[in-house]
Order: structure tokens, then C-alpha cells, then sequence
């Protein structure tokens, strides 16, 4: 379903409760014509969500802080211990590169191994498409795709963070695949945002405003500050790893870009697509300047409120609905009129009622009288009015609202502005309020309204109030002359993009929003009153003896004042010389610039190679709140200006939210720096930060209370690699992601878990002769078998999880083969292999050590190149260090130019059967430790029995080694008479075991326990677990279940739920086979 705007959503509701009583036709009509400051946009576009009510959504943020503030015994927070810092203190120059044949630390130290890498890579050139040419595995394809530009006034937080990682997985990916690939940095002006940071900096240092200074003067101002602090976004970018090629990294404000600005407003203007016009926009009074919805929060009140707004010293009453009256002109009687913004009543030129209402039937056609402008108003019908609501009479004020200035259009009301854009009342109001603030001039209005004895009361309503996110101001509808952006047909010709399959869009559910809104989108005020940013290319024309007013302005354009002056003369047939121009002093919307960004980044409108080669993009990765803000003007202005579409794939990912489901936001503190997990940072310094933040002190004392909460020994020293790898490990492409640090402290254990695989491997080769290469290395045992086809079988899920786009399987098939095949089965398996072990023949025992040896070393490089684009420092830091074991002429000087891992490469390590069978063999060593530990044999290596079938005999037969020395059994016996395995049969005092429901497994007890006591283990094991089984179950049984309970939280329910029942079923086996044993005895 298609969402509303934030902005829509807060302005309806205010329509809504002045009372806005229009028919549900009006409603949707509204839908369909929008604001036209900023098209509709969704604020959630997950589509599996349905709209809430603002009560619903007061609710859910009230449990939200609830949870927080509550002292839950029980949640501990994050619970870690220091580990030892490990730093490399070998002389490094900037860019040299690191030497790896220093000794291997003991353990992984995240400060170590990210250390002087990237300074390397970088000034290497392995980012750059120029180093395309010297890879000998390069193909003839391209990759380029743009980083969603970040404001350069901000820092990056862990949304940001999750589109790094996901966009870098996927360059170095293709980069390793030996496609040329360009992924340019770039960084946003940002116009408010900026200059608000630096208006601040200036009052708060040098005591003066913005209006002191001249805009000469003050943008000089605005470039110091953004060459002194502009460049902390890069930092973390580089921090994170990202592979960008910082050669080409673009600013929307630098003069090629500026060019590109400028070029497209001309042509646009030329071709009819930008008028200018006036409209009702987003004004910020604080900032005398229009803004886009997506600088407009949404403060979602549920009765009387008391808020502080900017230039007032006095907090201002919200959430309130007053009532008063119109007298009737010329007869007895009144026209009662309900508003949440009396302060509007002096711009009222009209009174609405529905036709068909008998209450006003007999003053149709009729006036009342304002009481203080003596202006008649009208009593006009319109059959979009709700009758049912309120009083069923709408005041109406075209100037200062959205749906009666619509109404105005079709009747042809005056429009009377009352509020200007400093926030003052203007001299239409009369000499009492002019120059008063229009919250101070609510309160006179209301106090003479009761003077007059035309109040007729008020009371709480809850209501949606739109605050400017950059300076905390009220956000006010004024009407003001604009320049716009017609969008119906670019927008048609976006959605048919979709249709014809020429645009793809992945999560393609997003589809179906993106033709619903583009399908009614309106048309975007593209003017901003600010200093910082593209000035308008719009020149005002005086011409000599013309008289120009307001109402009859003459506008030209041009790519500078001399083709404007030209094209004036031309276009009023008068000499250069006879013609004034008078550049417009407002700046274009930020999105506008950013809406350009993929191929002007590329040097259009010049025919650069970088935009021969690399446009359009492959691809364009983003959150999907970004969906119309950004995406679909990009669209739009890509085929419009280069006749291409910008992009042949649009991917979005989910928003990151923190562990009580809130949307990760400076305004609620609870905003996570990625620096911070990446290095660490004391719960003091969190404190520290929420606290220089400037927020609400509500939300600052649930924000303070959520760290100490969950971080109360502050964020551990996670690293890089573990951060990038446990963000890409989440689902990106469905239901949002509620981010835990936890899961990212479990990734750097993973890494240390690999580092002393690593450490093993190369103890290994240290003590054996060099490894074969790949393609002469042919796996000799069934564990060598086993672990060459699991490899083989992770390399083909990372090719379909890359080729999809689903990078969370890509994450989990390779925890899953370094974690559970590689360290705790293989490595495990192979070690009395190594110490020569087994065979009888010394020959084969060498032979042996030398395939597993070859084969421990491929399993581990290949499979760091296959982790390669999620963890580039721990991997390249690891690999150059197996790398003189390799074949030294092939391999590239670094990982992140190898070729990634083919299939097509391993296809003699590919054993299906063996991979099948293992399954079988791991299930008899669960069941062996199993019974070890039942009977209390820690240290003993008994001897362990299988009574089982012919054909499972056969497969244990085939790993029985394996099975011995993962079980830590002495003797693996066989007993099958029917397949012809005739060991002796088990004894009859044994601790016996069930797998697969039909193989009996025995384990040689001689001074541990009897079946008697095992049984009552057992038994006592099963009670137990039928009570949890019980409780869990009675969980799911509660009403609503499925609506109430978030999909990821069933799903563990369901999987818990699912292994509990699977351990009583093994319990229940084990209770009958002793059964039948103590049968038979």
C-alpha cells in the first residue's frame, strides 16, 4: 500500500482538526494534488506495514520509552571483556606496505591488522578502473555505481555504515571478477544544514547574523568552515574500508559540478519543465526560507501540548481546537468555525458547507461578517465538504492551507497572505497585529474573539505537528512565487521504465509504490531562500521605460548573465545595452543538484570518457526512505537530460533501527557512531555526546537511560571487518534492521576464530613441503573429499548470493563453512594426518600429509578470497601471509585484485555423495560426545559401537577414522550381520545412544555409569525439557499472535521451538533402545 508523506500526513491531520471536514473525496483529490513544495513520500516504505494512527504511533513510541526506562533485571546489556591491544610498532611509512613476515600475534587485534593497509591500497591505485588493464583476469565489462552522496555538515552513523558495506562488497566483487570498476566518493552541500551549522558557529564566536555579513562575506565564511571540517565523512569512509577511487571524489559545490547544476536547470527551462509560479510551500520561519519534506519531522501530539519554538521565550500551547463564530451580515444568527490556528482567521475570505446540509440550506449565497477586517465572507457549497464532522462549516484561508487553496482554484477566491515569511503578521491583518508573531498573535485573536463574545470554546485534539528538523521551528504554509518542476510526464515515463523491464528494482515489492506515486506525483518547488548553495540561474528582466510589477514579472535564463542578457533581447526585441537583469537572490533545492549526481559526476554535460565508459551506472544501492526523495528524481532528470536512464538496476536495503525497534536518529540520541564500534568508546563518551546533541531533555533522558541499558560498560573494540561483515549478515532486503552490537561482537570472535585457523595453517606449512597447486591438488581421504565439495558448495552459494544481491546468504555460507566444516570438523579431523598418523605405510602417511596439507591450504586461501569483500583487512593481512606458500608468479600483489573464486575452478573438488553422507557422520559424533558426557568421560577414549543397516554401515565405514578422532573414541565398531560387518557385538553394559531413529549407538562403560542411572539422567533431562517446550508453546497461543509479534522473533520462537522437540524425540529413543536392551537382558 502506498503511504502518504510525512509532510501530507502531518498537514492533512491539521486540515483535519482546523477542523478540515472534507468529504473522503477531497481527501484523496489532496492525495492526488500533494503539496507542491515536495511530492508525496512515503516516511516508511515498507510495504508490509500499514499506515498507523498518530494514537497508534504515540502508543508504540510511549511502550518504546517504557521498555527503555524500566529496570529489567534481566537485560544485562552488552556483556564483554577487554582484550589484549595488540599494535604493529614496526616503522611504516604513509603507503608503504605492511611486513608480513614479522612473527604472527597470538591472537586477532582489530588495530593491528587494519593498520597502514588502506593507506597502501590506496596509493597503489588497486580503487582506480586504470589498474583494470593490469589484471591479467580482466573481462571486457564495466561496474560503476555512485555512493549516496552524505551531507558534508554530518558524520556517518551505522545506516550509513550498512550502505558502505553492502555497496563495497559488491565493487570489490566485481573489481576481484575483473570488471572495471568505478565507484565515485561524493559529498553533499546541504544547504540548510549547512548554513544553519555555520549561522551557529558565527552568533555563538562572533556574535553577529547572518544579516550582518554581506553573501559575499558569509559564504566566504560557510568555504572556511567546509575545508576545515568537510573532510571527517572521507575519513570514516576510508575507516570503513570503502574502495573508492578518491581521484574522481566530487562535491555538488565544485565549480565542474556547479556547471552541471546550472546546464540542467537551463535546459530544463528551455524545454518547458521548470516554470515559476506561485504556490503553497514548507516555510520555515526560523530560516525565512522553504524547505523539503524531508527536512519536516512530524511531532505527533495527543492533546494540549506546551512546546518551545524558536524566538519565543515562553513555550507555546499546541494540540488544542478553538471554536468560534462568524456573525451573519444583514440578519440574526452565526456560522460557528472550529481551528487549531485561530491566528489564520485573518486570512479568511470564505466559509465552506456541504450543499445537501439543511442546516445551512437557507444561507447559501449569504455572508458573514469578519469581525475585525469587516471583509464579507461568503457562504459557498462544495460537495467535498464532511458534513458529519465538526459543525459541519469550513473556514477557508487559501493562503495559509492546502486544501482550501485547492478549493480557492475552483472557485476563484481571493488569497490573502497574513503571515509572512519572518513569522510576523502582515499590515493585511490591521495595525494591531501587524509585526506581531504569529503565536503571540493567537493569543490576541482568541483574547479578542471572548471580547466580542464570539468564542465559543476549546478543547484537546490530537494532531500531527511539522517541525523544521534544522532549526526546531513550526513549520507554516505560506503562499510564495517559486520556481517548479513539472513531473506527471517524467514521472509516467519512470513508471514505464519499470514496466518495460528497462529499469529493475530489487526488492521488486517496491515497484508497485514506485508506479502509485510517480503515477500522482505533483509538480516540486525546486527554490530555496538561502545563501549557501547553486544560486538560481534566473535573471529578472527590467527593460528601459517597462514597467514591471509583482504581478507581471519578466524572467530569462542562462548559463551565465551574458547569454541571459542575450536571450532577453532577443526575446523582447529591444538592444543588450536597454536591458536590466536582476539575478534571483534564492538557490535551488539540494535534492535537485543530488538528483544529477550520476552522470555529472561523470563530467556531463561535457562527453567525457569517464561518461562514455561508465554511464549509466550498473547500479544505484540505497535505503529505501530515499526512494523518492532521491531515486525517482534521479530517474527522472537522468532521462530527461541524457536520454538514458541513470541506472539499470535500483537496490534498496531496509533502515537500521536500534534494539527497541526505533528509527536511528540524531533527534532521539540514539544515533551510533560506526567509529565508535569499530575503535570502542566508554559509556562516558556516549553519555558525553548525547549530551552535546542539544535534544529535547525527554528524549535525552530516555537516550542516556538506553546506553547505560545496553552499553553499560560502553562498546568494546569490535574492528572494521567484523562490523562490515555482521551488517552484510542481515536480511537487508525485507523488514528493517534492528541493528544489535552484540551480533557485531560475535563477528569478532568469528574473526579470531579464523585468525587461529590461520595460525594453524601456517604452523602446518611451515613444517611440510610446499603445496601443490589447485589444479594438480586431487583430495586423497573422505575428509580431504569431504571439506574440497564443502568449499565447492560455498563457492556456488556466493555466486548466487552476489549475483541476487542477497548478501546475507552469501555471509552465512561462509560462517557457516569456516566455523562449523573448517575449525571445528576438518582442522580437528586432519591432526593425526599431520603428525602422521594412521597408515601403516610410512610412504602413504607422508602422501597423505602432503594432499591435506595442499588441501588445508587451498580450503584457506580460497576461502579468504571469497571473504575478501567483507573483511578486506583481516583477509589481506592473512593471505600475505600464506602467500609465499602459493605459486608466486600468479598471485597478485594484493587480495582485493585476485580473481574471485570460480566453480568453474574447482570442479574436481565437487563430491556430492560424500558431502550427502556426512550429515550421517556428524549426527554419530553428536551422539558419541553426547554419551561421553552423560557418563561423566571427560578424559577417556572409550570404545563406541554402531548396530545400523548395510548401507549406513558402508558410510560410517567410509569416515571411521573421522569418527574417532571427532569423537574422541578409541575403537569405532560395526555391527551389521546382514551387510556383512561382523565386529563383535556391543557389550551389554554400555550407555547406549539413537541416531536417525535406527542406528544404535553403544559406548564401552566399564567404571562409569549403569543403564539405570543413564536412563534416570535421561529421564529427569526429559522433564525438564517438556516444561520449557510447554512454556514456549503457550506463548504462541496468546490472541493476535501473529499480528503482534514481530516475523524475526516467531521465527526464532518456531526454531527453538522446533529443536526442543527434536532433542525429546532423541531422549525418547535413547529411553526405548534401553529399554529393549533391558528386555533382551
Amino acid at each position: 500500500m502506498l503511504k502518504r508523506s510525512r509532510f501530507q500526513d502531518m498537514w492533512k491531520c491539521v486540515h483535519v482538526v482546523s477542523p478540515r471536514i472534507w468529504s473522503r473525496d477531497l481527501q484523496r483529490a489532496l492525495s492526488t494534488w500533494g503539496c507542491r513544495l515536495c511530492s508525496q513520500t512515503p516516511s516508511n516504505t515498507q510495504p508490509s506495514h500499514h499506515p498507523r494512527t498518530q494514537a497508534e504511533k504515540a502508543k508504540r513510541r510511549r511502550a518504546r520509552e517504557k521498555a527503555i526506562l524500566s529496570s529489567d533485571v534481566n537485560d544485562v546489556g552488552l556483556s564483554w571483556s577487554d582484550k589484549e591491544k595488540i599494535t604493529y610498532n614496526a616503522a611504516l611509512l604513509p603507503g608503504e606496505k605492511k611486513d608480513t613476515t614479522l612473527p604472527f600475534p597470538q591472537s586477532y587485534s582489530p588495530e593491528y591488522v587494519e593498520f597502514g593497509w588502506y593507506q597502501w591500497w590506496e596509493k597503489q591505485g588497486f580503487f582506480s578502473p586504470e589498474q583494470h588493464s593490469k589484471q591479467p583476469h580482466s573481462v571486457d565489462k564495466y561496474f560503476s555505481l555512485c555512493i549516496p552522496p552524505p551531507n558534508v555538515t554530518g558524520t556517518l552513523h551505522l545506516g550509513h555504515a550498512l550502505t558502505v558495506a553492502i555497496e563495497d562488497a559488491l565493487a570489490r566483487w566485481r573489481r576481484m571478477q575483473g570488471y572495471k570498476v568505478l565507484w565515485v566518493p561524493g559529498c553533499d552541500h546541504a544547504g540548510i544544514a549547512t548554513q544553519s551549522v555555520v549561522e551557529r558557529k558565527l552568533l555563538r564566536e562572533q556574535g553577529k547574523c547572518r544579516q550582518e555579513y554581506s553573501r559575499e562575506e558569509f559564504l566566504k565564511q560557510v568555504w572556511r568552515w567546509k575545508n576545515e571540517k568537510g573532510d571527517e565523512i572521507y575519513h570514516q569512509l576510508r575507516k570503513l574500508g570503502a574502495s573508492l577511487d578518491w581521484s574522481r571524489a566530487c562535491f555538488t559545490m565544485d565549480p565542474g559540478f556547479s556547471s552541471a547544476v546550472t546546464e540542467a536547470f537551463v535546459r530544463l527551462c528551455d524545454s518547458g519543465l521548470i516554470y515559476r509560479s506561485e504556490g503553497l510551500v514548507n516555510w520555515s520561519c526560523a530560516l525565512e526560507s522553504a524547505i523539503s519534506d524531508i527536512e519536516v519531522d512530524s511531532n505527533e501530539l495527543s492533546g494540549r501540548t506546551l512546546l518551545s519554538v524558536p524566538g519565543y521565550q515562553q513555550k507555546v500551547e499546541f494540540g488544542i481546537m478553538v471554536t468560534f463564530a462568524y456573525p451573519l451580515e444583514g440578519q440574526e444568527g452565526e456560522v460557528a468555525v472550529s481551528t487549531t490556528r485561530p491566528e489564520t482567521m485573518l486570512g479568511d475570505v470564505a466559509i465552506a458547507v456541504h450543499p445537501d446540509d439543511p442546516r445551512y440550506k437557507d444561507l447559501h449565497g449569504k455572508h458573514c461578517r469578519h469581525p475585525f477586517t469587516e471583509r464579507l465572507l461568503p457562504i459557498v457549497t462544495d460537495s467535498m465538504v464532511d458534513m458529519t464532522f465538526g459543525t459541519g462549516a469550513v473556514k477557508l484561508t487559501p493562503a495559509h492551507d492546502h486544501s482550501d487553496f485547492l478549493l480557492s482554484q475552483r472557485l476563484s477566491l481571493p488569497r490573502l497572505t497574513v503571515i509572512g515569511g519572518d513569522g510576523t503578521m502582515t499590515s493585511v491583518c490591521g495595525q494591531w497585529l501587524e509585526g506581531v508573531k504569529r503565536f503571540d498573535a493567537r493569543e490576541q485573536v482568541i483574547t479578542a474573539l471572548m471580547e466580542r463574545k464570539l468564542f465559543r470554546g476549546k478543547k484537546d485534539h490530537p494532531m500531527s505537528l511539522p517541525i523544521c528538523s534544522r532549526s526546531g521551528d513550526v513549520i507554516e504554509p505560506l503562499l510564495k512565487k517559486q520556481w517548479f518542476v513539472r513531473c506527471q510526464e517524467m514521472g509516467k515515463k519512470a513508471v514505464q521504465a519499470v514496466e518495460d523491464g528497462d529499469l529493475q528494482i530489487i526488492p521488486p515489492f517496491y515497484s508497485k509504490m514506485w508506479k502509485s506515486w510517480l503515477s500522482n506525483i505533483s509538480d516540486w518547488c525546486i527554490s530555496r531562500q538561502l545563501w549557501w548553495g547553486h544560486q538560481i540561474p534566473a535573471y529578472r528582466v527590467t527593460l528601459q521605460n517597462s514597467k514591471d510589477t509583482e504581478e507581471q514579472e519578466q524572467w530569462v535564463w542562462g548559463r551565465s548573465v551574458a547569454e541571459a542578457r542575450q536571450r532577453a533581447a532577443v526575446k523582447f526585441e529591444v538592444n543588450p545595452d536597454a536591458v536590466t537583469l536582476t539575478q534571483d537572490p534564492d538557490v535551488l533545492d539540494t535534492w535537485f543538484s543530488s538528483g544529477l549526481f550520476p552522470f555529472a559526476m561523470l563530467g556531463w554535460p561535457q562527453q567525457t570518457e569517464d561518461l562514455k565508459q561508465f554511464y549509466p551506472n550498473s547500479i544505484l544501492e540505497t535505503g529505501s526512505d530515499l526512494i523518492f526523495f532521491w531515486v525517482a528524481r534521479m530517474v527522472m532528470l537522468g532521462r530527461e537530460l541524457t536520454g538514458q536512464l541513470p541506472f539499470k538496476q535500483v537496490l534498496f536495503h531496509s533502515l537500521v533501527r536500534d534494539k527497541y525497534g526505533r528509527k536511528m536518529s540524531k533527534s532521539l540520541g540514539n544515533v551510533i557512531d560506526p567509529l565508535d564500534v569499530i575503535s570502542g568508546i566508554s559509556l562516558e563518551s556516549l553519555q558525553e555526546k548525547v549530551k552535546e546533541g542539544n535534544l529535547d531533555p525527554r528524549e535525552s533522558v530516555v537516550a542516556m537511560e538506553a546506553q547505560k541499558k545496553d552499553f553499560p560498560k560502553g562498546i568494546p573494540e569490535c574492528g572494521t571487518d567484523a562490523l562490515r561483515f555482521a551488517l552484510c549478515s542481515y536480511k537487508a532486503q525485507g523488514e528493517d534492521i534492528s541493528l544489535s552490537v552484540s551480533h557485531v561482537l560475535s563477528c569478532r570472535h568469528f574473526c579470531n576464530k579464523m585468525w587461529q585457523a590461520v595460525r594453524f595453517t601456517l604452523a602446518t606449512l611451515h613444517d611440510a613441503s610446499l603445496p601443490t597447486s589447485l589444479a594438480e591438488t586431487y583430495p586423497l581421504s573422505s575428509m580431504d573429499r569431504w571439506i574440497c565439495s564443502r568449499l565447492y558448495s560455498t563457492v556456488q552459494q556466493c555466486e548466487r548470493g552476489f549475483e541476487s544481491f542477497e548478501l546475507h546468504t552469501v555471509t552465512s555460507a561462509l560462517h557457516s563453512f569456516w566455523l562449523h566444516s573448517l575449525c571445528d570438523v576438518y582442522l580437528e579431523s586432519i591432526k593425526p594426518v599431520l603428525k602422521c598418523e594412521g597408515s601403516d605405510s610410512e610412504e602413504q602417511r607422508v602422501r597423505e600429509r602432503q594432499v591435506a596439507t595442499s588441501v588445508l591450504y587451498h580450503s584457506v586461501s580460497i576461502s579468504l578470497a571469497l571473504l575478501s569483500p567483507f573483511m578486506p583487512f583481516l583477509t589481506e593481512e592473512m593471505w600475505q601471509r600464506l602467500r609465499p606458500y602459493g605459486d608466486s608468479d600468479r598471485t597478485s600483489t594484493s587480495l582485493c585484485v585476485q580473481p574471485y573464486p570460480k566453480t568453474s575452478q574447482l570442479e574436481h573438488w565437487y563430491f556430492p555423495k560424500e558431502e550427502a553422507d556426512f550429515s550421517l557422520v556428524q549426527e554419530v559424533v553428536r551422539v558419541a560426545r553426547l554419551l561421553r558426557a552423560q557418563c561423566q568421560m571427560t578424559k577417556e577414549r572409550p570404545d563406541l559401537w554402531a548396530v545400523c543397516g548395510p548401507d549406513q554401515a558402508e558410510t560410517l565405514l567410509h569416515f571411521r577414522s573421522a569418527i574417532c578422532t571427532l569423537g574422541r573414541i578409541s575403537a569405532f565398531h560395526l555391527h551389521c550381520p546382514e551387510g556383512g560387518f561382523t565386529d563383535s557385538p556391543p557389550p551389554k553394559t554400555s550407555a547406549v545412544g539413537v541416531v536417525d531413529h535406527s542406528i544404535r549407538l553403544h559406548l564401552s562403560v566399564q567404571n562409569g555409569i549403569n543403564a539405570d542411572k543413564q536412563r534416570a539422567i535421561l529421564s529427569q533431562r526429559k522433564e525438564k525439557l517438556a516444561s520449557k517446550l510447554k512454556q514456549a508453546l503457550a506463548r504462541t497461543y496468546v490472541p493476535n499472535y501473529t499480528e503482534k509479534v514481530p516475523d524475526k522473533v516467531r521465527q526464532e520462537t518456531e526454531n527453538k521451538i522446533t529443536a526442543m522437540k527434536q532433542e525429546l524425540k532423541n531422549i525418547e529413543d535413547q529411553l526405548l533402545a534401553l529399554e529393549e536392551i533391558r528386555k533382551e537382558v
